[in-house]
């Protein structure tokens, strides 16, 4: 760049005319990689405003050190898409809690200005710094906030120009400045002067400009080749809508209304219109109330409380795609012996980081039929994990969920790229099937089909599956 500036020609030109003195041995060109660290946009607002969890920390230490859930955040003025990243980041810098119950925060302590924040300071003051300039613990916040998408590293490479042995001997002896042409024209035929030129000689080996030819989306291809995969194992695929009845979402799957699980931090509740008709289903309705109630005809005792019909048809984001299976269950298209799926996008509030998104895909899958164990449904996960994933390994834990028993969570190991959870999986309870007139076994597992994808390409962090990062998309091998 120096001796662009000195020369007045394009950067272009002197690596040209660089890389035609090293390949005549005249000059030595050395390079060094430049790791620089810059603000984004998000970034350059939160260093002039402050991070969302100091927002709330400061707004709650005006107010007395604590306020409800709502107060707190109209008093830091935080826009909506911050109110969850803001309270999981005041939960885990341990500066305040929420209760829950009453849904109150309080400040736990003083929040003292954190590393990250000196980071932003920085940056907000330099602009950029090199990455290898940093102290231990500014690098730890540079990839803190690198996570959190709020700054960017980018790669330079400055490359140092030095005249060799031989190169001083040319300039020692003078140089002489003839014309030089890349191609002969026919203007040059004609006048002559093509005698008194020198043709350029081609360097095949030169740097040129990459060429990005248009593809498919690396995360859309993958979820495109699944679908084809399943499709000719036999499966059928099945659907349901994003705005969903929480009859489908967690009354069919026996969880009970007053399960935690339920509670608005772990569910997207829609505002207006509150709740959605369950008129076609009131036979179902029925069965999943008594079930609920007293066990139903399942032989099952039931949760022993009041269930609600109108929780039932309360609307919301659909938050597992367990939901089209119950749909599916006891849609007249359904066969026995059947196989069927879902890829489908789920919303769950979430502190965004490396492995969580508010909004995610899952791939859903239930077998129904005579015979049916859980062999046969290990089997199917360890098929997703090896030839979906490209993991080396699989192990089964057990776990629980209201509405499979037994129940297994699929964990998977790739060398180079460690252990992932996948997801859950099981055997539906009779107090889910019964009520919904099917009476064999039903094999179900809801699996985190962004997750696969991570394992198969190596990614580590999960944002870049919807990211606008240009340099990525162009370069992700398209699988």
């Amino acid at each position: 760049s120096e001796i662009a500036e000195k020369t007045g020609l394009a950067h272009a030109a002197v690596m040209r005319a660089a890389l035609s003195l090293e390949s005549k041995s005249l000059i030595r060109i050395t390079e060094r990689k430049i790791r620089r660290v810059t603000l984004n946009d998000e970034g350059r607002i939160y260093a002039e405003i402050g991070l969302p969890e100091r927002r709330i920390a400061n707004a709650l230490a005006e107010m007395g050190g604590e306020a409800s859930l709502d107060e707190a955040l109209k008093a830091a003025s935080l826009e909506k898409n911050l109110w969850a990243i803001a309270i999981g980041w005041l939960n885990r810098k341990g500066w305040g809690r929420i209760e829950k119950r009453n849904r109150r925060v309080r400040l736990l302590k003083k929040p003292v200005e954190g590393i990250d924040e000196q980071l932003l300071k920085l940056l907000k003051r330099d602009g950029t710094v090199d990455l290898e300039s940093l102290d231990k613990d500014l690098q730890k916040a540079v990839e803190l906030l690198r996570g959190r998408k709020i700054v960017e590293i980018h790669e330079e490479t400055q490359r140092k120009l030095e005249l060799t042995e031989k190169g001083w001997e040319t300039v020692k002896r003078g140089i002489k400045i003839s014309r030089e042409i890349s191609q002969i024209t026919p203007e040059l035929i004609i006048t002559g002067k093509w005698r008194e030129v020198k043709l350029r000689r081609y360097n095949i080996e030169a740097p040129v400009a990459p060429v990005w030819p248009g593809k498919k989306h690396p995360y859309l291809k993958f979820l495109d080749d699944l679908k084809q995969k399943l499709i000719a194992l036999g499966f059928k695929e099945m659907s349901g809508p994003i705005v969903e009845l929480s009859f489908f979402n967690c009354d069919g799957l026996y969880m009970p209304q007053d399960h935690p699980a339920r509670e608005v931090h772990d569910m997207y509740f829609i505002k207006d219109p509150k709740y959605g008709s369950l008129d076609r289903y009131k036979s179902f309705l029925e069965n999943v109330r008594e079930t609920h109630e007293n066990g139903w005809n399942t032989g099952s005792k039931g949760w022993r409380y009041s269930f609600s019909s109108l929780e039932a048809k309360r609307l919301m984001l659909r938050s597992q795609t367990t939901a089209a299976s119950v749909r599916m269950l006891i849609s007249d298209e359904l066969e026995i012996p059947g196989k069927y799926f879902a890829i489908a996008r789920c919303f769950r509030p979430d502190v965004i980081d490396k492995t969580h998104l508010t909004e995610f895909n899952q791939v859903e899958g239930i077998i129904v039929g005579e015979d049916l164990s859980l062999k046969d449904l290990l089997g199917v996960l360890k098929r997703f994990a090896i030839e979906v994933a490209g993991a080396d390994k699989v192990k089964y834990r057990p776990d629980y969920f209201p509405f499979t028993e037994p129940s297994v969570e699929l964990v998977a190991y790739k060398k180079g790229y460690g252990w992932m959870e996948f997801g859950g999986s099981g055997i539906f309870r009779p107090e889910v099937t019964l009520p919904l007139g099917i009476n064999v076994p039903v094999l179900a597992w809801g699996l985190g089909v962004d997750r696969l994808f991570m394992m198969k390409t190596g990614i580590d962090d999960i944002r870049y599956l919807f990211s606008h990062d240009l340099n990525w998309i162009r370069r992700a091998e398209v699988i």
